[in-house]
């Protein structure tokens, strides 16, 4: 009886220990998505920057010393070598601001809204109140949360309307997520879905606390702890 009882408490186990395996690849590909979309916008305004801003300027600043070179005004001479080093300058900080972009530049609310505008629920409210600076673990949470929040919406609960609040407080960052579907009663901590459990374990990591409901609609309301926070 012993045998047959440590053969299914480490059955149970095993099980747990590959569920949570699988929890953790699919949060780092989920990771890696989001990153690599990060990477795509940054070389795209990069180009852009270089290809249209840096092209403008480059010329400016060769026409500005062709105008110097010929310049025969004295009066003019302080005023075309002040707008020279002005172009010189800008040039130097537009290389430094592209030569700066870096993954930490993931935009939480534009992230957001551009998933608000992928799904097919038109009545989406987002409210937003968080600052500039943002560390990029809450903001990768906070973006599978809300993608995993939706798609569950749209799955199980035939939701209308959906409103997600993301809010910055002096200890805490929160995000609150809700909709007005039917939701899914067995769908709450008891429940084993890969979702909710990458959901879990994000919000564990940061040292947050995660609280779902499904009776009435989704209801998903997730607080981190600024201080004490896993990096």
């Amino acid at each position: 009886m012993d045998i047959e009882l440590r053969k299914t408490v480490d059955s149970g186990e095993e099980k747990a220990l590959l569920l949570s395996e699988k929890n953790k690849a699919l949060a780092e590909k989920q990771n890696s998505e989001i990153y690599a979309a990060t990477l795509r916008e940054r070389n795209r305004i990069a180009r852009e920057i270089h290809d249209n801003v840096g092209h403008v300027l480059s010329r400016t600043i060769l026409l500005t010393g062709a105008a110097r070179a010929i310049n025969k005004d004295q009066n003019l001479d302080s005023l075309l070598k002040g707008l020279d080093n002005s172009l010189n300058s800008a040039m130097d900080s537009i290389r430094s601001s592209v030569h700066d972009l870096h993954d930490d530049a993931v935009n939480l609310q534009e992230t957001i809204k551009g998933i608000i505008t992928d799904i097919k629920i038109e009545n989406v409210e987002f409210e937003y109140d968080m600052s500039e600076i943002i560390p990029r673990e809450i903001k990768y949470c906070f973006i599978s949360i809300v993608k995993e929040a939706i798609s569950n919406a749209m799955k199980y609960s035939s939701a209308t309307q959906i409103k997600i609040i993301m809010r910055e407080h002096p200890a805490i960052y929160q995000l609150c997520i809700e909709d007005n579907g039917k939701g899914c009663a067995d769908y709450d901590k008891n429940t084993t879905g890969i979702g909710l459990k990458n959901m879990q374990e994000r919000v564990n990591t940061l040292n947050g606390n995660l609280q779902i409901n499904g009776e009435k609609g989704f209801r998903i309301f997730v607080v981190i702890p600024k201080q004490n926070r896993a990096e």
